[in-house]
Formats: structure tokens, C-alpha cells, sequence
């Protein structure tokens, strides 16, 4: 069982319209969280937020190319722009570093400087599964900057992960090194954390970041976020793990752009998937929807961990592949190369497991009428084994204007989809108000220097209708019910 996804653009032409992943993170639970302290969520984002998303979203742009694709004036963008360097959150460059030709060239006259994301300004992106716990430390513009694993021979139960993401948190943020020794030449400066995200696999309330129940692992009804965030004292947000990983493929992968959206992720716990429908993730009344690992496929299967009999992820299971390959179960490369073979005792296991998959695709396309069917984990390497079968047998399973515009691919993220698609949850208030998050950095260093040319110089504004509101505070975890949860976040930007 796997599952996500990120906030759009508001309104301006970038990637991603909406708001997207938020729909089913909730409302991160901050370390003073209770049912005493709840206050409202953020207000809509402005101008500033706009912006912010664009770069992090689209990579680097000019200056001009944002004033175009945000509608907004030139000075306006230069004081927006001015904010945001100030809160360190982006860069500028010198014209011509770091975008394409087009780019470069879609405004006249005087070269506009490049605006970046900022890499220093992370997200800590976990997946917990049932053999591992992963951290990774992910920029604002995209980079992964450290990451950490620490392998289990069970399954860790909840009070176990925490630990786990916080001892593993505390060793790669001490590897940037400090303010005390940023003299020293192999020293990193200390990363700014946005958040905290957590992908695990199973169905998590959206509101408070409790895990309902994830039977890979044997949970039920665990709080994760919460604890967590007592433990490091960072925001944080639990959301299914396939669901991140269909937000981040619609943002940076094999959906790119695209609005309608079926992503299924077969990994140790499972399959799961996830579901954008209109730009938006499928969140369902509680935020559970998308679990198209427990679609059923056959009448004579196995009995899944869930209780039921012919689940996808027991008819098509990366155990059983990986035993009839002879090869490691977190190996693809090993398991490509084997299947490359075409060996007799492999192909008939290749055969059922894409016979169920089909099924089960076929169900979700008549239900949901995806353009795109992502594929991630080893369910990707079985793609990419079998080409086209896969799509051929949706196709004659399906009614035909269901599939005219279908295409089914790998993920492009590779390994690191879901914690691309955690970093999003985590980077979720961030780029709904960039100034209430994190505070300005104190060390000059910290920010990149005013280019020495005025007519680049972005100064501070001066017209405050220019710039997004500065609130006073965070929200806290609020209890309210997944569907009213999902409705505040999916409110128009």
C-alpha cells in the first residue's frame, strides 16, 4: 500500500493551478499543537507567494518572465522579488545563468536578471517503510542535499519512526555544520527548515497526521505528526505515501502539466496510488481515496493483509516477482536485467502480475478517465519490460473513448518520488505565505549580494499593497473532519 501531492500557482500560467497536495496533508501539527490552541489557517496567498511557487516549481526565471507569467507589472515584480531575497528564500543571478535560449530571449532590450529558489531553504522529506526509514534534506529549488537511510529487519512501529526520523534529521543537519565553525572551509552553512513531511504508506487523517491504519507495518490509529513535531519542534505533515508521489510526478515528472492524473507506486509495503482529478488531488470525504492497491482483480486470489481476497498488491507483488528473478527486493537494476532474460518461470509470474494490473487499471480509468497513468517502483520496471502490453490490454478491457488520449509511462523521479512529493507537504505553508515561515536569515552571507549595477538591484518595496501580508503567527493543527480539512486547502489561491 502506498501515495500525493503540492499547491499550485494561484493564478499566473506556471506548472502547477490550485492548490493541490495540501488537500490531503491537512494542517501541519506544530510542536505546541492541542486541542486548546487551535487557531485558522493562513490566509490566501498573495503576489509574493505567487512568485515564490513559480521559481520553485519551474526553476529558474527571469525577472521578465515572471512579470509575464504573473500578469503583474514590472515594478511590482521587482519589489516582490526584493522581498524575497531579502527573506532569503530566493537569489539573482546575472542574465543568462541558468535558463534556456527561449527563456533568455522572450524579452526585448536589456537582458532581465535570473531569479532562483533558494538551496539552503530545505523541506525534510521522510518515507517510512516496512525495511527502511529515509530522510532527505530537499531545497526549495529542487536539490537534493542530503539524505540518510536507516534499515530495519522489521517492521519499526510508530514511537520506533519517530526516533528514527529524528536521530537521522539531527546527524544531516549536523553535517552542514554551524554558525561557530562556518570559517572552516569544509563546513556547510546550517539549513533552514520549511518543514517537516512524512509519506508513509497507509491511510493517514489529514488533519492531524494520524496514521488510521497501514498494514505493512502494522499500525492502527498511530499518531505520527504529532509526536514528531514534539520531538524536533518542527512543523510537521503525514500524508499517503502514493499520493505525494502522483503530486510530485504532476509537477516535475512523467504528468508534467498534466490535469488528470493516475499514479501507482509498488514498492516493500505494497501498492498504492494516487488520484489527481482536475488539477487536484482525489482526496475523498476523510482523505482516504486513491487506494487502488486494494482494487479487487481476482475472485481466486490471495488473502491480502487488509482482509480481503485479490487485492492488486497480492496478485501483482514485487516479492513474488523479485523471488522468481533471484534478486535483491531493493535492486531494479538487478531485477531489469533478469527479466531482460525472458526466462520461461519469470514470464508466467511477469504474465499474472500484468493480467491483474490491466484489471485493475481498467477499473480506475473507467472511473476516474486519467490522460496519464504513471508507473513507480517495480511496477516502472515491469513497464518498461513489457512496452506496450500493458497499455494494449487496458485498451481492450476499456470502453474506447475512455483510452483515446491515455498514455501509461514510468515515473520519471525514479527513486526519489515520494520524497519529492513529502518535500512538497512540507514546503506547503511556505509557499502559501513565504514571510510568516521562516524568519529572514541573520548572517548577510546567508542571502546573495545586491548586484552592483542599480538597474538590477532590487530594492525593498515601498508600496505595501505590493507585497503579501506578513502574519503573526503559524496555524496549529486544526480538528475539523478530512473533508473540511480538504476544503480550506483547496480554497482558490
Amino acid at each position: 500500500m502506498s501515495g500525493t501531492g503540492s499547491s499550485g500557482t494561484g493564478t499566473g500560467t506556471g506548472t502547477g493551478t490550485g492548490t493541490g497536495v495540501g488537500e490531503r496533508a491537512g494542517v501541519a501539527v506544530k510542536p505546541s499543537a492541542g486541542p486548546g490552541n487551535a487557531v485558522k489557517p493562513p490566509a490566501a496567498p498573495g503576489n509574493a507567494a505567487r512568485v515564490l511557487r513559480l521559481v520553485h516549481e519551474n526553476g529558474p526565471l527571469t525577472r521578465a518572465e515572471l512579470t509575464r507569467r504573473t500578469g503583474l507589472n514590472r515594478s511590482t515584480t521587482l519589489a516582490i522579488v526584493g522581498e524575497l531575497v531579502a527573506l532569503g528564500l530566493v537569489r539573482e543571478d546575472a542574465p543568462g545563468a541558468g535558463t534556456d535560449a527561449a527563456d533568455s530571449a522572450s524579452s526585448v532590450g536589456r537582458p532581465s536578471p535570473i531569479v532562483r529558489a533558494a538551496a539552503d531553504v530545505v523541506a525534510v522529506a521522510v518515507t517510512v517503510e516496512v525495511d527502511e526509514v529515509t530522510v532527505a534534506l530537499v531545497g526549495l529549488d529542487g536539490s537534493v542535499s542530503a539524505r540518510a537511510t536507516a534499515a530495519s529487519h522489521h517492521p519499526p512501529t510508530a514511537s520506533e519512526a519517530v526516533e528514527t526520523i529524528a536521530g537521522l534529521l539531527d546527524e544531516l543537519t549536523a553535517q552542514h555544520g554551524t554558525a561557530a565553525d562556518a570559517d572552516t572551509p569544509a563546513a556547510r552553512p546550517r539549513p533552514r527548515i520549511a518543514g517537516i513531511g512524512v509519506a508513509v504508506p497507509g491511510t493517514v487523517r489529514v488533519e492531524d497526521g494520524v496514521v488510521r491504519y497501514a498494514p505493512h507495518l502494522g499500525w492502527h490509529d498511530e499518531p505520527v505528526a504529532g509526536p514528531l513535531a514534539a520531538r524536533t519542534g518542527l512543523p510537521v505533515r503525514a500524508t499517503n505515501d502514493a499520493n505525494t508521489g502522483a503530486w510530485a510526478e504532476r509537477l516535475y515528472g512523467s504528468g508534467r502539466g498534466v490535469d488528470d492524473l493516475i499514479y501507482l507506486n509498488g514498492g516493500a509495503s505494497g501498492i498504492g496510488g494516487g488520484v489527481i482529478s482536475a488539477a487536484r488531488p482525489l482526496s475523498g470525504a476523510d482523505g482516504y481515496a486513491g487506494e487502488l492497491g486494494h482494487t479487487f482483480v481476482a475472485a481466486n486470489g490471495v488473502r491480502c493483509h487488509c482482509g480481503a481476497v485479490g487485492c492488486l498488491e497480492t496478485e501483482a507483488s514485487r516479492d513474488a516477482l523479485v523471488a522468481a528473478a533471484g534478486v535483491a527486493p531493493d535492486d531494479p537494476a538487478a531485477l531489469a536485467a533478469v527479466l531482460a532474460e525472458r526466462r520461461p518461470e519469470v514470464e508466467q509470474v511477469v504474465d499474472r502480475q500484468v493480467a491483474a494490473l490491466a484489471t485493475a487499471l481498467r477499473n480506475a480509468i473507467h472511473t476516474v478517465n486519467p490522460e496519464v497513468v504513471v508507473l513507480g517502483g517495480f511496477l516502472g520496471v515491469l513497464l518498461e519490460h513489457v512496452g506496450d502490453r500493458i497499455e494494449a490490454e487496458v485498451r481492450a478491457q476499456s470502453m474506447s473513448a475512455m483510452t483515446e488520449r491515455l498514455r501509461i509511462a514510468p515515473a520519471a523521479l525514479g527513486a526519489d518520488v515520494l520524497l519529492r512529493g513529502a518535500a512538497e507537504i512540507a514546503f506547503r505553508d511556505l509557499l502559501r505565505d513565504p514571510a510568516a515561515v521562516i524568519p529572514a536569515p541573520t548572517d548577510p552571507a546567508a542571502v546573495s549580494p545586491a548586484p552592483k549595477d542599480p538597474a538590477a538591484v532590487s530594492p525593498a518595496p515601498k508600496d505595501p499593497a505590493a507585497v503579501s501580508p506578513t502574519p503573526t503567527g503559524r496555524a496549529a493543527a486544526a480538528a475539523t473532519s478530512g473533508r473540511a480539512a480538504a476544503a480550506e486547502e483547496a480554497s482558490p489561491a
